[in-house]
Protein backbone atom coordinates (compact mmCIF):
# COMPACT_ATOMS: atom_id res chain seq x y z
CA UNK A 1 0.00 0.00 0.00
CA UNK A 2 2.87 2.44 0.88
CA UNK A 3 4.94 1.79 -2.01
CA UNK A 4 0.90 2.26 -4.26
CA UNK A 5 0.88 5.52 -2.70
CA UNK A 6 4.56 6.55 -3.89
CA UNK A 7 3.48 5.61 -7.18
CA UNK A 8 0.66 7.80 -7.43
CA UNK A 9 2.58 10.49 -5.85
CA UNK A 10 5.53 10.38 -7.82
CA UNK A 11 3.30 9.83 -11.14
CA UNK A 12 1.65 13.22 -10.28
CA UNK A 13 4.90 15.02 -9.55
CA UNK A 14 5.88 14.21 -13.20
CA UNK A 15 2.20 15.40 -14.28
CA UNK A 16 2.11 19.02 -16.17
CA UNK A 17 1.79 21.71 -13.31
CA UNK A 18 -0.05 24.14 -14.87
CA UNK A 19 -3.30 23.10 -16.10
CA UNK A 20 -3.82 26.31 -18.28
CA UNK A 21 -1.06 25.70 -20.56
CA UNK A 22 -1.67 26.80 -24.17
CA UNK A 23 -2.90 25.26 -26.83
CA UNK A 24 -0.96 27.14 -29.26
CA UNK A 25 2.44 28.42 -28.39
CA UNK A 26 3.79 30.89 -31.28
CA UNK A 27 7.66 30.49 -31.08
CA UNK A 28 8.99 34.03 -32.57
CA UNK A 29 12.58 34.65 -33.47
CA UNK A 30 14.22 38.63 -34.09
CA UNK A 31 17.90 39.76 -34.26
CA UNK A 32 16.46 42.72 -31.53
CA UNK A 33 18.02 42.45 -28.40
CA UNK A 34 16.24 41.69 -25.52
CA UNK A 35 14.87 44.63 -23.23
CA UNK A 36 14.32 47.28 -25.53
CA UNK A 37 11.24 49.20 -26.50
CA UNK A 38 10.71 47.22 -29.52
CA UNK A 39 10.86 43.66 -27.62
CA UNK A 40 8.46 45.26 -25.17
CA UNK A 41 5.68 45.46 -27.59
CA UNK A 42 5.86 41.99 -28.07
CA UNK A 43 5.72 40.94 -24.51
CA UNK A 44 2.58 43.73 -24.43
CA UNK A 45 1.50 41.59 -27.70
CA UNK A 46 1.68 38.06 -26.05
CA UNK A 47 -0.33 39.66 -23.02
CA UNK A 48 -2.82 40.83 -24.83
CA UNK A 49 -3.18 37.41 -27.08
CA UNK A 50 -3.45 35.60 -23.67
CA UNK A 51 -6.35 37.81 -22.42
CA UNK A 52 -8.05 37.69 -25.59
CA UNK A 53 -7.80 33.79 -26.59
CA UNK A 54 -8.62 33.20 -23.05
CA UNK A 55 -4.60 31.35 -22.44
CA UNK A 56 -5.28 29.52 -25.85
CA UNK A 57 -2.71 30.93 -27.72
CA UNK A 58 1.10 32.78 -26.29
CA UNK A 59 3.88 33.88 -27.82
CA UNK A 60 7.69 32.34 -26.50
CA UNK A 61 9.82 35.21 -27.94
CA UNK A 62 14.01 34.46 -28.95
CA UNK A 63 15.46 37.77 -29.13
CA UNK A 64 18.80 39.03 -29.64
CA UNK A 65 19.45 36.37 -32.73
CA UNK A 66 20.01 33.37 -29.95
CA UNK A 67 18.45 31.70 -32.97
CA UNK A 68 20.81 32.48 -35.25
CA UNK A 69 20.98 35.13 -38.13
CA UNK A 70 17.45 35.39 -40.50
CA UNK A 71 18.39 32.72 -42.99
CA UNK A 72 19.50 29.98 -40.17
CA UNK A 73 15.52 31.25 -38.50
CA UNK A 74 13.67 30.85 -41.73
CA UNK A 75 15.06 27.69 -42.35
CA UNK A 76 14.29 26.25 -38.69
CA UNK A 77 10.57 27.97 -39.89
CA UNK A 78 10.13 25.23 -42.10
CA UNK A 79 11.38 22.42 -40.11
CA UNK A 80 8.52 23.85 -37.44
CA UNK A 81 11.72 24.33 -34.61
CA UNK A 82 10.47 28.17 -34.65
CA UNK A 83 6.76 29.20 -36.16
CA UNK A 84 7.57 33.25 -37.14
CA UNK A 85 9.67 36.20 -36.50
CA UNK A 86 10.29 39.85 -36.59
CA UNK A 87 13.08 40.07 -40.29
CA UNK A 88 15.09 43.04 -41.69
CA UNK A 89 14.04 43.22 -45.62
CA UNK A 90 17.36 40.79 -45.81
CA UNK A 91 15.24 38.36 -44.43
CA UNK A 92 12.21 39.33 -46.19
CA UNK A 93 13.69 38.80 -49.77
CA UNK A 94 14.33 35.21 -49.25
CA UNK A 95 10.61 34.65 -48.27
CA UNK A 96 8.77 36.82 -50.81
CA UNK A 97 11.71 39.18 -52.35
CA UNK A 98 9.09 41.76 -54.46
CA UNK A 99 8.42 43.61 -51.50
CA UNK A 100 11.85 44.59 -51.08
CA UNK A 101 10.85 47.02 -54.36
CA UNK A 102 10.30 49.30 -51.14
CA UNK A 103 13.32 49.04 -50.02
CA UNK A 104 15.36 50.22 -53.09
CA UNK A 105 18.13 52.90 -52.72
CA UNK A 106 16.63 56.49 -52.70
CA UNK A 107 13.38 55.40 -53.80
CA UNK A 108 11.53 57.34 -50.88
CA UNK A 109 11.93 61.37 -49.76
CA UNK A 110 10.33 60.92 -46.46
CA UNK A 111 7.64 58.57 -44.39
CA UNK A 112 4.85 59.66 -45.41
CA UNK A 113 5.56 58.62 -48.99
CA UNK A 114 7.11 55.11 -48.07
CA UNK A 115 3.39 54.91 -45.44
CA UNK A 116 1.31 55.41 -48.98
CA UNK A 117 3.20 52.90 -51.11
CA UNK A 118 3.30 50.30 -48.71
CA UNK A 119 -0.17 50.60 -47.60
CA UNK A 120 -0.99 50.84 -51.63
CA UNK A 121 0.80 47.43 -52.15
CA UNK A 122 0.15 45.56 -49.10
CA UNK A 123 -2.57 43.69 -50.38
CA UNK A 124 -0.82 42.04 -52.92
CA UNK A 125 2.26 41.48 -50.72
CA UNK A 126 -0.29 39.83 -48.19
CA UNK A 127 -1.35 37.35 -51.19
CA UNK A 128 2.49 36.78 -52.36
CA UNK A 129 3.65 36.05 -48.83
CA UNK A 130 1.05 33.25 -48.43
CA UNK A 131 1.38 32.02 -51.60
CA UNK A 132 5.28 31.05 -50.70
CA UNK A 133 3.91 29.58 -47.38
CA UNK A 134 4.24 32.68 -45.29
CA UNK A 135 1.16 34.50 -43.58
CA UNK A 136 2.37 38.27 -43.32
CA UNK A 137 1.09 39.64 -40.11
CA UNK A 138 2.69 43.07 -39.86
CA UNK A 139 5.20 45.83 -41.51
CA UNK A 140 7.26 47.27 -38.48
CA UNK A 141 9.86 49.59 -39.90
CA UNK A 142 13.53 48.91 -39.20
CA UNK A 143 14.42 53.15 -40.02
CA UNK A 144 16.61 55.27 -42.06
CA UNK A 145 19.59 53.05 -42.97
CA UNK A 146 23.18 55.11 -42.25
CA UNK A 147 26.88 54.40 -43.02
CA UNK A 148 29.02 54.24 -40.08
CA UNK A 149 32.62 54.18 -40.68
CA UNK A 150 36.25 53.89 -39.08
CA UNK A 151 37.35 56.55 -40.98
CA UNK A 152 35.19 59.73 -42.84
CA UNK A 153 33.61 59.37 -46.08
CA UNK A 154 33.15 61.90 -48.06
CA UNK A 155 32.51 60.75 -51.99
CA UNK A 156 31.74 58.08 -53.58
CA UNK A 157 35.16 57.19 -54.41
CA UNK A 158 35.92 57.22 -50.25
CA UNK A 159 33.47 54.65 -50.45
CA UNK A 160 34.81 52.64 -53.20
CA UNK A 161 38.47 52.40 -50.91
CA UNK A 162 36.33 51.74 -48.10
CA UNK A 163 35.76 48.17 -46.75
CA UNK A 164 32.59 47.99 -46.18
CA UNK A 165 30.56 44.75 -44.68
CA UNK A 166 27.59 43.73 -46.89
CA UNK A 167 25.12 41.17 -44.91
CA UNK A 168 26.04 37.63 -46.46
CA UNK A 169 23.28 36.68 -49.28
CA UNK A 170 21.65 39.98 -49.34
CA UNK A 171 20.86 40.38 -53.38
CA UNK A 172 19.73 43.81 -52.75
CA UNK A 173 22.74 45.42 -51.58
CA UNK A 174 24.87 43.26 -53.47
CA UNK A 175 23.43 44.45 -57.03
CA UNK A 176 23.43 48.02 -55.61
CA UNK A 177 27.47 47.51 -54.91
CA UNK A 178 28.21 46.25 -57.93
CA UNK A 179 26.50 48.90 -59.97
CA UNK A 180 28.19 51.40 -57.70
CA UNK A 181 31.52 49.39 -58.76
CA UNK A 182 31.99 48.85 -54.42
CA UNK A 183 33.85 45.49 -53.58
CA UNK A 184 32.46 44.77 -49.91
CA UNK A 185 33.07 42.14 -47.59
CA UNK A 186 30.48 40.01 -47.10
CA UNK A 187 29.78 38.49 -43.63
CA UNK A 188 26.74 37.21 -41.57
CA UNK A 189 25.45 40.03 -39.25
CA UNK A 190 26.24 38.00 -36.24
CA UNK A 191 29.78 38.15 -36.93
CA UNK A 192 29.63 41.65 -37.48
CA UNK A 193 30.62 43.18 -34.38
CA UNK A 194 33.86 40.96 -33.53
CA UNK A 195 35.16 42.27 -37.34
CA UNK A 196 34.43 45.70 -36.80
CA UNK A 197 36.06 45.74 -33.16
CA UNK A 198 39.28 44.15 -34.70
CA UNK A 199 42.11 46.06 -35.25
CA UNK A 200 42.87 43.93 -38.34
CA UNK A 201 39.26 43.03 -38.64
CA UNK A 202 37.86 42.47 -42.28
CA UNK A 203 35.68 45.70 -42.21
CA UNK A 204 35.90 49.38 -41.63
CA UNK A 205 32.33 50.57 -42.86
CA UNK A 206 29.32 48.90 -41.99
CA UNK A 207 25.47 50.29 -42.27
CA UNK A 208 22.60 50.72 -40.13
CA UNK A 209 19.55 52.73 -38.38
CA UNK A 210 20.90 54.87 -35.58
CA UNK A 211 18.63 52.81 -33.18
CA UNK A 212 20.23 49.51 -34.83
CA UNK A 213 23.63 50.73 -34.32
CA UNK A 214 23.70 51.54 -30.88
CA UNK A 215 21.61 48.33 -29.93
CA UNK A 216 24.08 45.99 -31.64
CA UNK A 217 27.10 48.21 -29.80
CA UNK A 218 28.40 48.89 -33.50
CA UNK A 219 28.79 52.27 -32.49
CA UNK A 220 31.36 51.95 -30.20
CA UNK A 221 33.76 51.08 -32.72
CA UNK A 222 33.49 53.44 -34.97
CA UNK A 223 33.71 57.41 -35.63
CA UNK A 224 31.84 58.94 -38.51
CA UNK A 225 28.29 58.61 -39.98
CA UNK A 226 26.88 59.33 -43.03
CA UNK A 227 24.58 62.56 -42.84
CA UNK A 228 22.13 61.30 -45.41
CA UNK A 229 20.80 57.95 -45.07
CA UNK A 230 20.41 55.52 -48.19
CA UNK A 231 17.59 53.79 -48.09
CA UNK A 232 14.42 53.21 -45.79
CA UNK A 233 14.97 49.45 -44.04
CA UNK A 234 11.45 47.96 -44.17
CA UNK A 235 10.78 45.10 -41.73
CA UNK A 236 8.12 42.05 -41.24
CA UNK A 237 6.28 40.30 -38.53
CA UNK A 238 5.78 36.84 -40.49
CA UNK A 239 4.66 33.48 -39.40
CA UNK A 240 4.61 30.29 -41.10
CA UNK A 241 1.27 29.14 -42.69
CA UNK A 242 1.80 25.96 -41.16
CA UNK A 243 1.26 27.66 -37.73
CA UNK A 244 -1.52 29.75 -38.77
CA UNK A 245 -3.31 27.40 -40.55
CA UNK A 246 -3.76 25.04 -37.64
CA UNK A 247 -5.06 27.85 -35.31
CA UNK A 248 -9.15 28.01 -35.46
CA UNK A 249 -10.97 30.83 -37.19
CA UNK A 250 -11.08 32.92 -34.22
CA UNK A 251 -7.63 32.84 -33.11
CA UNK A 252 -6.56 33.37 -36.68
CA UNK A 253 -8.28 36.34 -36.95
CA UNK A 254 -7.21 37.52 -33.21
CA UNK A 255 -3.65 36.98 -34.49
CA UNK A 256 -3.68 38.94 -37.96
CA UNK A 257 -5.60 42.31 -35.88
CA UNK A 258 -3.24 42.73 -32.68
CA UNK A 259 0.07 41.52 -35.08
CA UNK A 260 -0.80 44.33 -37.64
CA UNK A 261 -1.53 46.84 -34.34
CA UNK A 262 2.19 45.24 -32.96
CA UNK A 263 3.51 45.56 -36.18
CA UNK A 264 2.72 49.56 -36.55
CA UNK A 265 3.33 50.00 -32.91
CA UNK A 266 7.36 49.04 -33.71
CA UNK A 267 7.23 51.10 -36.59
CA UNK A 268 6.14 54.19 -34.34
CA UNK A 269 8.51 53.30 -31.66
CA UNK A 270 11.32 52.99 -34.34
CA UNK A 271 10.71 56.17 -35.98
CA UNK A 272 11.03 57.53 -32.37
CA UNK A 273 14.16 55.81 -31.29
CA UNK A 274 15.84 56.34 -34.75
CA UNK A 275 15.52 60.16 -34.19
CA UNK A 276 16.39 60.11 -30.36
CA UNK A 277 19.63 57.72 -31.33
CA UNK A 278 21.07 60.69 -33.86
CA UNK A 279 21.51 63.07 -31.45
CA UNK A 280 22.78 60.15 -28.85
CA UNK A 281 25.13 59.03 -31.93
CA UNK A 282 26.14 62.66 -31.39
CA UNK A 283 26.40 62.97 -28.12
CA UNK A 284 28.87 59.90 -28.02
CA UNK A 285 31.45 61.40 -30.18
CA UNK A 286 30.05 60.15 -33.71
CA UNK A 287 30.71 62.61 -36.15
CA UNK A 288 28.24 63.33 -39.54
CA UNK A 289 29.77 63.94 -42.57
CA UNK A 290 28.97 64.06 -46.54
CA UNK A 291 26.28 66.49 -47.38
CA UNK A 292 25.49 65.33 -51.22
CA UNK A 293 26.24 67.87 -54.12
CA UNK A 294 23.65 67.51 -56.78
CA UNK A 295 26.06 65.99 -59.23
CA UNK A 296 26.18 63.41 -56.71
CA UNK A 297 22.28 62.90 -55.85
CA UNK A 298 21.83 62.28 -59.56
CA UNK A 299 24.73 59.65 -59.75
CA UNK A 300 23.35 57.68 -56.71
CA UNK A 301 19.74 57.90 -58.54
CA UNK A 302 21.13 56.49 -61.36
CA UNK A 303 23.36 53.53 -59.70
CA UNK A 304 19.79 52.90 -57.85
CA UNK A 305 18.38 52.25 -61.47
CA UNK A 306 20.87 50.25 -62.78
CA UNK A 307 20.13 47.79 -59.98
CA UNK A 308 17.11 48.27 -60.17
CA UNK A 309 17.21 46.82 -63.65
CA UNK A 310 19.47 44.17 -62.98
CA UNK A 311 16.90 42.77 -60.00
CA UNK A 312 13.94 43.03 -62.48
CA UNK A 313 16.33 41.01 -64.79
CA UNK A 314 17.15 37.95 -62.35
CA UNK A 315 13.29 38.13 -61.35
CA UNK A 316 14.06 39.12 -57.76
CA UNK A 317 11.21 41.94 -58.09
CA UNK A 318 8.61 41.94 -61.41
CA UNK A 319 8.87 44.78 -63.33
CA UNK A 320 5.16 45.61 -63.46
CA UNK A 321 6.28 45.77 -59.41
CA UNK A 322 8.68 48.00 -59.50
CA UNK A 323 6.71 50.17 -62.30
CA UNK A 324 3.72 50.21 -60.26
CA UNK A 325 6.07 51.17 -57.21
CA UNK A 326 7.27 54.09 -59.15
CA UNK A 327 3.79 55.31 -60.38
CA UNK A 328 2.61 55.28 -56.88
CA UNK A 329 5.28 57.84 -55.71
CA UNK A 330 4.68 60.34 -58.48
CA UNK A 331 1.19 60.16 -58.04
CA UNK A 332 1.61 61.11 -54.33
CA UNK A 333 4.17 63.61 -55.22
CA UNK A 334 1.43 65.17 -57.47
CA UNK A 335 -1.32 65.58 -55.02
CA UNK A 336 1.17 66.88 -52.25
CA UNK A 337 2.35 69.58 -54.63
CA UNK A 338 -1.25 70.38 -55.53
CA UNK A 339 -2.07 70.64 -51.94
CA UNK A 340 0.45 72.55 -51.41
CA UNK A 341 0.11 75.40 -54.28
CA UNK A 342 -3.63 75.18 -53.65
CA UNK A 343 -4.75 78.79 -51.57
CA UNK A 344 -6.29 78.45 -48.52
CA UNK A 345 -10.06 79.16 -48.75
CA UNK A 346 -9.89 80.35 -45.15
CA UNK A 347 -7.59 83.28 -46.25
CA UNK A 348 -8.49 86.64 -47.40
Amino acid sequence: MVLRRIFFVSLLLALPFNSQAADYILKLATLIPPDTSWTNVIHDWDRELQEKSKGRLKIKLYPGGVMGDEPVVIRKMRTRQLHGGIFTGYGIGRMYSPARVLEMPFLFRNTNESDFVRDQLMPEFEKGFRKNGYELLGWPEVGFIHLFSKKPIESIDDLRTSRIWLWQGDVLAEAFFKAADIAPIPLSIIDVYSQISAIRGNIDTIYAPPFGAIAMQWHTKVKYASNIPFTNGIGGLIVSSSFFDKLPDDLQTLLKKTGREAGQKIADIARRDNEQSLQILKDNGITFTWNWSETEIKEFNRLSDKAAAHLVKIGYFPETVFNRTINLINSYRKKIARETAAPDPQSP
